[in-house]
């Protein structure tokens, strides 16, 4: 499929699939005759990931080390399974200090509840 049609089908723009590959944090895309993009199953699987990994907040550069690792073969595969290792320990620490900030959030709603409702009741007297 051409990069319109894969563009559609990952909800990304054109460019910003242009991007990930010039940058490397997709393995280069086959090219059919004049260079046209030929996107594979394989290719939008490596999007996927990507953006499943941008949207947890991953770097630029730990996707880039990620995938100029796995085009060294399975040699890599215990640098990858580092790499993945690293950046699941800081979501799980980031989900944790979410978490911390959402129960003092409910805390602090709660407390408004409680001075919301005494001054209607001084109100209604």
């Amino acid at each position: 499929m051409n990069i319109s049609e894969a563009a559609k089908i990952s909800g990304l723009t054109a460019a910003t699939l242009r991007y990930y590959e010039s940058e490397g944090l997709i393995p280069p895309v086959t090219r059919k005759n004049g260079g046209v993009r030929d996107y594979q199953k394989d290719d939008l699987g490596w999007v996927d990931f990507i953006k499943c990994m941008r949207s947890a907040g991953m770097s630029v550069e730990s996707l880039i080390e990620y995938t100029t690792l796995f085009r060294n073969g399975e040699q890599s595969d215990e640098a990858r399974k580092n790499i993945l290792i690293r950046e699941r320990d800081q979501l799980i620490a980031k989900q944790k200090e979410i978490s911390e900030t959402i129960e003092r959030l409910n805390g602090k709603i709660k407390s408004f509840e409680g001075t919301l409702r005494d001054s209607e009741e001084t109100l209604a007297h």
